[in-house]
C-alpha cells in the first residue's frame, strides 16, 4: 500500500502530465452541472456533451424541466443510455429542488444525496466542481488507478477506495486529485491498454510491473 508520501508524489506526476485537468462535463452552473452529472451515469461525457449543449438552451431551470411531458425529456436525451429512467430522475430532481431547496442546487453531500437521482459520486462531483467543497469522486477511472497502482486495496468498495484517498491526501488536493487520477486513467491506464511501457509510474505500479514482466 502507499504510504501518504508516496501518494501525494503520485498525484502530483499525475498533475505534471495533465496540467489542465478538469471537468470535461460541458455546463455553466451548478445546476446543469448537476444535470449533466446524472446524465453521465454509465454513459461517456463525450455523448453527454452531444447533448448538452441543445438540452440546457431548452431548459434553464428546474421549473423548465417540469414544463414538459416526461415523454419529451425521454426524446431529448435519447441518445445517452438509460435515457429513460434518467429523464424521470431529472424531474423528480427538479421538483424536489423548487419544493424544498427554492430551486437552488444544495451545497451539502447529505442534500444532494436526498435528490432522486443523485448518489455519492454525483454530489462529490458537484461540490468539489460547482462549489470548490474538497470532495473525491470515485468513478470507474479513480478505483481503477488507484487500484493498479496500490494506493488501494483491490478488494477495496467504492466507499473504501473514497475513504482511502481522503486520508491519504491533504483536502486541499481532494478536487484536484480527482479530475487527475480521471485523466490518468482515461487517457494514459486505461482500461484494456494502459501505456505501462512510457508510465513515470511505472516502478511504483504493481500491475504494471507485472504486465511487463519486471
Amino acid at each position: 500500500m502507499y504510504s501518504k508520501i508516496k501518494t501525494i508524489r503520485a498525484i502530483d506526476v499525475m498533475g505534471e502530465m495533465f496540467p489542465n485537468a478538469k471537468c470535461e462535463l460541458v455546463h455553466d452552473n451548478a445546476f446543469h452541472l448537476l444535470i449533466a452529472v446524472m446524465l453521465s451515469a454509465q454513459a461517456t461525457d463525450i455523448s453527454v456533451n452531444k447533448v448538452t449543449p441543445n438540452l440546457f438552451k431548452k431548459y434553464h431551470t428546474p421549473a423548465d424541466f417540469l414544463s414538459v411531458p416526461v415523454e419529451e425529456l425521454m426524446n431529448d436525451i435519447k441518445t445517452i443510455g438509460l435515457y429513460r429512467n434518467k429523464a424521470k430522475h431529472i424531474q423528480g430532481c427538479c421538483r424536489k429542488l423548487i419544493e424544498e431547496f427554492n430551486g437552488e442546487v444544495p451545497q451539502t453531500r447529505e442534500e444532494l444525496m436526498s435528490l432522486p437521482g443523485v448518489g455519492r459520486k454525483t454530489a462529490n462531483v458537484v461540490l468539489g466542481d460547482a462549489f470548490g467543497i474538497p470532495a473525491i469522486a470515485v468513478d470507474t477511472h479513480v478505483e481503477r488507478v488507484t487500484k493498479r497502482l496500490g494506493i488501494c486495496r483491490i478488494k477495496d468498495s467504492v466507499l473504501q477506495v473514497e475513504e482511502t484517498m481522503m486520508e491519504k491526501l491533504p483536502a486541499k488536493m481532494w478536487v484536484d486529485a480527482h479530475h487527475r487520477l480521471i485523466f490518468f486513467g482515461r487517457y494514459h491506464c486505461t482500461a484494456r491498454s494502459p501505456k505501462c511501457d512510457i508510465c513515470p509510474l511505472l516502478t511504483q505500479c504493481r500491475e504494471g510491473k507485472q504486465r511487463m514482466g519486471l
